[in-house]
Protein backbone atom coordinates (compact mmCIF):
# COMPACT_ATOMS: atom_id res chain seq x y z
CA UNK A 1 0.00 0.00 0.00
CA UNK A 2 1.26 3.47 -0.87
CA UNK A 3 0.91 6.04 1.89
CA UNK A 4 0.90 9.81 1.65
CA UNK A 5 4.41 11.20 1.90
CA UNK A 6 4.70 12.28 5.54
CA UNK A 7 7.27 13.84 7.86
CA UNK A 8 6.85 13.52 11.64
CA UNK A 9 8.87 15.68 14.03
CA UNK A 10 8.89 14.66 17.71
CA UNK A 11 9.71 17.58 20.01
CA UNK A 12 9.69 18.19 23.75
CA UNK A 13 8.28 21.71 24.25
CA UNK A 14 6.48 24.50 22.45
CA UNK A 15 9.16 26.45 20.50
CA UNK A 16 11.48 23.43 20.03
CA UNK A 17 9.90 22.84 16.64
CA UNK A 18 11.40 26.03 15.22
CA UNK A 19 15.16 26.10 15.73
CA UNK A 20 16.11 22.61 14.57
CA UNK A 21 13.29 21.74 12.19
CA UNK A 22 11.29 24.88 11.40
CA UNK A 23 12.82 25.26 7.96
CA UNK A 24 12.43 21.56 7.19
CA UNK A 25 8.77 21.57 8.25
CA UNK A 26 8.05 24.68 6.17
CA UNK A 27 9.90 23.33 3.13
CA UNK A 28 8.15 19.96 3.29
CA UNK A 29 4.76 21.64 3.69
CA UNK A 30 5.48 23.85 0.67
CA UNK A 31 6.38 20.74 -1.33
CA UNK A 32 3.05 19.10 -0.52
CA UNK A 33 4.45 16.69 2.07
CA UNK A 34 2.17 16.11 5.04
CA UNK A 35 3.84 17.45 8.18
CA UNK A 36 3.03 16.13 11.64
CA UNK A 37 4.41 17.86 14.73
CA UNK A 38 4.22 15.94 18.00
CA UNK A 39 4.87 18.14 21.04
CA UNK A 40 5.31 16.08 24.19
CA UNK A 41 4.88 18.68 26.97
CA UNK A 42 2.92 21.86 27.60
CA UNK A 43 5.98 23.91 28.52
CA UNK A 44 4.90 24.76 32.10
CA UNK A 45 8.52 25.39 33.13
CA UNK A 46 8.94 28.28 30.74
CA UNK A 47 8.96 31.96 31.71
CA UNK A 48 5.75 33.60 32.88
CA UNK A 49 4.69 37.17 32.05
CA UNK A 50 7.42 39.71 32.68
CA UNK A 51 10.11 37.04 32.54
CA UNK A 52 9.13 35.48 35.88
CA UNK A 53 11.06 32.21 36.20
CA UNK A 54 9.73 28.89 37.50
CA UNK A 55 9.91 28.81 41.29
CA UNK A 56 9.77 32.59 41.59
CA UNK A 57 6.78 34.35 43.19
CA UNK A 58 4.04 34.95 40.64
CA UNK A 59 4.95 32.10 38.29
CA UNK A 60 1.70 30.37 37.29
CA UNK A 61 2.47 27.10 35.54
CA UNK A 62 -1.06 26.65 34.19
CA UNK A 63 -1.10 30.12 32.63
CA UNK A 64 2.37 29.55 31.16
CA UNK A 65 1.19 26.31 29.56
CA UNK A 66 -1.92 27.96 28.11
CA UNK A 67 0.12 30.82 26.67
CA UNK A 68 2.82 28.59 25.24
CA UNK A 69 0.35 26.24 23.57
CA UNK A 70 -1.36 29.22 21.94
CA UNK A 71 2.05 30.36 20.69
CA UNK A 72 2.73 26.85 19.42
CA UNK A 73 -0.45 26.85 17.36
CA UNK A 74 0.49 30.20 15.84
CA UNK A 75 3.99 28.92 15.05
CA UNK A 76 2.58 25.77 13.46
CA UNK A 77 0.36 27.89 11.23
CA UNK A 78 3.28 30.05 10.12
CA UNK A 79 5.31 26.95 9.23
CA UNK A 80 2.42 25.37 7.34
CA UNK A 81 2.33 22.34 9.63
CA UNK A 82 -0.69 20.26 8.66
CA UNK A 83 -1.18 18.27 11.88
CA UNK A 84 -0.29 19.26 15.45
CA UNK A 85 -0.50 16.50 18.05
CA UNK A 86 -0.14 17.32 21.76
CA UNK A 87 0.77 14.55 24.20
CA UNK A 88 0.06 16.98 27.06
CA UNK A 89 2.67 15.86 29.58
CA UNK A 90 4.05 18.19 32.25
CA UNK A 91 7.31 19.96 31.54
CA UNK A 92 10.12 18.35 33.58
CA UNK A 93 12.25 21.50 33.70
CA UNK A 94 15.99 21.67 33.17
CA UNK A 95 18.21 18.98 34.66
CA UNK A 96 18.51 19.58 38.41
CA UNK A 97 15.32 21.64 38.79
CA UNK A 98 12.81 20.68 41.48
CA UNK A 99 10.26 19.97 38.72
CA UNK A 100 12.32 16.87 37.89
CA UNK A 101 10.76 15.20 40.96
CA UNK A 102 7.15 15.61 39.82
CA UNK A 103 5.80 12.10 39.11
CA UNK A 104 3.62 13.61 36.38
CA UNK A 105 6.62 15.17 34.60
CA UNK A 106 7.24 13.79 31.13
CA UNK A 107 10.67 12.40 32.02
CA UNK A 108 9.06 10.29 34.78
CA UNK A 109 6.23 8.80 32.72
CA UNK A 110 6.76 5.06 32.09
CA UNK A 111 8.26 4.60 28.64
CA UNK A 112 5.67 2.01 27.64
CA UNK A 113 2.89 4.53 28.21
CA UNK A 114 4.34 7.55 26.41
CA UNK A 115 5.95 5.53 23.62
CA UNK A 116 2.69 3.65 23.20
CA UNK A 117 0.81 6.89 22.58
CA UNK A 118 3.40 7.99 20.04
CA UNK A 119 3.25 4.57 18.39
CA UNK A 120 -0.49 5.07 17.89
CA UNK A 121 0.26 8.34 16.06
CA UNK A 122 2.87 6.65 13.89
CA UNK A 123 0.37 3.95 12.99
CA UNK A 124 -2.21 6.61 12.14
CA UNK A 125 -0.02 8.91 10.04
CA UNK A 126 2.48 6.33 8.66
CA UNK A 127 5.44 8.79 8.41
CA UNK A 128 8.23 7.64 6.13
CA UNK A 129 10.60 10.07 7.89
CA UNK A 130 10.79 10.82 11.61
CA UNK A 131 12.98 13.51 13.15
CA UNK A 132 13.81 13.86 16.85
CA UNK A 133 16.80 14.54 19.14
CA UNK A 134 19.93 12.49 19.70
CA UNK A 135 20.47 10.36 22.82
CA UNK A 136 21.60 13.41 24.82
CA UNK A 137 18.60 15.42 23.73
CA UNK A 138 20.92 17.90 22.06
CA UNK A 139 22.04 19.44 25.35
CA UNK A 140 20.95 17.17 28.18
CA UNK A 141 17.40 18.40 28.87
CA UNK A 142 15.42 15.55 30.50
CA UNK A 143 12.41 16.09 28.24
CA UNK A 144 14.52 16.11 25.09
CA UNK A 145 16.15 12.86 26.17
CA UNK A 146 12.73 11.36 26.87
CA UNK A 147 11.44 12.51 23.48
CA UNK A 148 14.40 10.71 21.89
CA UNK A 149 13.61 7.56 23.85
CA UNK A 150 9.93 7.42 22.99
CA UNK A 151 10.58 8.19 19.31
CA UNK A 152 13.01 5.30 19.00
CA UNK A 153 10.77 2.97 21.00
CA UNK A 154 7.70 3.84 18.92
CA UNK A 155 9.62 3.48 15.66
CA UNK A 156 10.87 0.05 16.74
CA UNK A 157 7.46 -1.06 17.98
CA UNK A 158 5.61 -0.05 14.82
CA UNK A 159 8.28 -0.54 12.18
CA UNK A 160 6.64 2.39 10.37
CA UNK A 161 9.40 4.94 9.64
CA UNK A 162 11.73 4.12 6.77
CA UNK A 163 14.21 6.75 7.95
CA UNK A 164 14.90 8.32 11.34
CA UNK A 165 17.05 11.39 11.96
CA UNK A 166 18.46 13.39 14.83
CA UNK A 167 18.54 17.17 14.74
CA UNK A 168 22.08 18.52 14.83
CA UNK A 169 24.07 21.72 14.96
CA UNK A 170 27.57 21.17 13.53
CA UNK A 171 30.33 22.35 15.84
CA UNK A 172 31.74 24.50 13.06
CA UNK A 173 28.37 26.25 12.76
CA UNK A 174 28.30 26.91 16.50
CA UNK A 175 31.76 28.48 16.40
CA UNK A 176 30.72 30.65 13.47
CA UNK A 177 27.48 31.62 15.21
CA UNK A 178 29.26 32.66 18.40
CA UNK A 179 31.72 34.78 16.43
CA UNK A 180 28.89 36.40 14.46
CA UNK A 181 26.78 37.11 17.53
CA UNK A 182 29.63 38.59 19.51
CA UNK A 183 30.70 40.72 16.56
CA UNK A 184 27.15 42.09 16.53
CA UNK A 185 27.50 42.99 20.20
CA UNK A 186 24.76 40.61 21.37
CA UNK A 187 25.19 38.78 24.67
CA UNK A 188 24.28 35.09 24.32
CA UNK A 189 24.33 34.42 28.06
CA UNK A 190 26.59 31.37 27.96
CA UNK A 191 29.94 30.25 26.60
CA UNK A 192 29.52 27.03 24.61
CA UNK A 193 32.19 24.44 25.48
CA UNK A 194 34.45 23.21 22.70
CA UNK A 195 32.56 19.91 22.47
CA UNK A 196 29.10 21.53 22.26
CA UNK A 197 27.21 20.50 19.14
CA UNK A 198 27.66 17.61 16.75
CA UNK A 199 31.07 16.79 15.25
CA UNK A 200 30.95 17.84 11.62
CA UNK A 201 32.02 14.42 10.40
CA UNK A 202 28.85 12.85 11.84
CA UNK A 203 26.51 15.08 9.86
CA UNK A 204 24.81 13.09 7.11
CA UNK A 205 22.23 15.56 5.86
CA UNK A 206 22.13 19.29 5.28
CA UNK A 207 18.86 20.71 3.98
CA UNK A 208 18.69 24.08 2.21
CA UNK A 209 15.79 25.93 3.83
CA UNK A 210 16.83 29.45 2.84
CA UNK A 211 13.54 30.01 0.99
CA UNK A 212 11.75 29.51 4.32
CA UNK A 213 14.06 31.50 6.60
CA UNK A 214 11.49 34.26 7.06
CA UNK A 215 8.76 31.77 7.98
CA UNK A 216 11.14 30.24 10.52
CA UNK A 217 12.03 33.66 11.90
CA UNK A 218 8.36 34.64 12.26
CA UNK A 219 7.54 31.29 13.88
CA UNK A 220 10.25 31.89 16.46
CA UNK A 221 8.88 35.37 17.10
CA UNK A 222 5.49 33.77 17.74
CA UNK A 223 6.96 32.29 20.92
CA UNK A 224 7.11 35.77 22.38
CA UNK A 225 6.72 34.70 26.01
CA UNK A 226 10.12 33.00 25.80
CA UNK A 227 11.76 35.77 23.79
CA UNK A 228 14.15 36.74 26.59
CA UNK A 229 15.81 33.33 26.22
CA UNK A 230 16.06 33.41 22.41
CA UNK A 231 19.13 35.54 21.77
CA UNK A 232 18.95 35.01 18.00
CA UNK A 233 15.91 37.29 17.90
CA UNK A 234 18.09 40.16 19.10
CA UNK A 235 20.23 39.95 15.97
CA UNK A 236 19.65 41.99 12.80
CA UNK A 237 17.16 40.34 10.44
CA UNK A 238 19.78 39.58 7.79
CA UNK A 239 21.88 37.69 10.35
CA UNK A 240 18.84 35.73 11.42
CA UNK A 241 18.08 34.77 7.82
CA UNK A 242 21.67 33.63 7.30
CA UNK A 243 21.57 31.46 10.42
CA UNK A 244 18.22 30.00 9.40
CA UNK A 245 19.23 29.14 5.83
CA UNK A 246 20.18 25.50 6.43
CA UNK A 247 19.39 22.71 8.88
CA UNK A 248 21.60 19.72 9.63
CA UNK A 249 20.76 16.18 10.69
CA UNK A 250 22.36 12.88 11.58
CA UNK A 251 20.69 9.86 9.98
CA UNK A 252 20.18 7.24 12.69
CA UNK A 253 18.93 4.61 10.28
CA UNK A 254 17.49 4.12 6.83
CA UNK A 255 15.66 1.08 5.48
CA UNK A 256 16.10 2.35 1.93
CA UNK A 257 19.25 3.03 -0.03
CA UNK A 258 20.35 6.62 0.41
CA UNK A 259 23.58 8.50 -0.29
CA UNK A 260 26.09 9.08 2.50
CA UNK A 261 25.49 12.82 2.21
CA UNK A 262 21.93 14.00 1.65
CA UNK A 263 20.28 17.29 0.77
CA UNK A 264 16.75 15.91 1.19
CA UNK A 265 15.58 13.64 4.00
CA UNK A 266 13.24 11.86 1.58
CA UNK A 267 16.07 10.75 -0.71
CA UNK A 268 15.78 7.07 -1.57
CA UNK A 269 12.05 6.95 -0.92
CA UNK A 270 11.05 7.19 -4.57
Amino acid sequence: MTHERTLMAVHAHPDDEVLGTGGLLARCAAEGIRTVLVTCTNGEQGDDSGGVKPGEPGHDAAEVAERRLAELRESAGLLGITHLELLGYRDSGMDGWSANDDPEAFANIPLDESAGRLAELMERYRPQVVVTYDENGGYGHPDHIQAHRIALAAAEKTGVPDKLYYTAIPRSAIRQMVETVRAAGVEIGFDPPADFGTPDELITSVVDVSAHADAKRKALQAHASQGENIFILRLPEEMQRAMFSAEAFVRHYSRVEAPDREEDLFEGLG
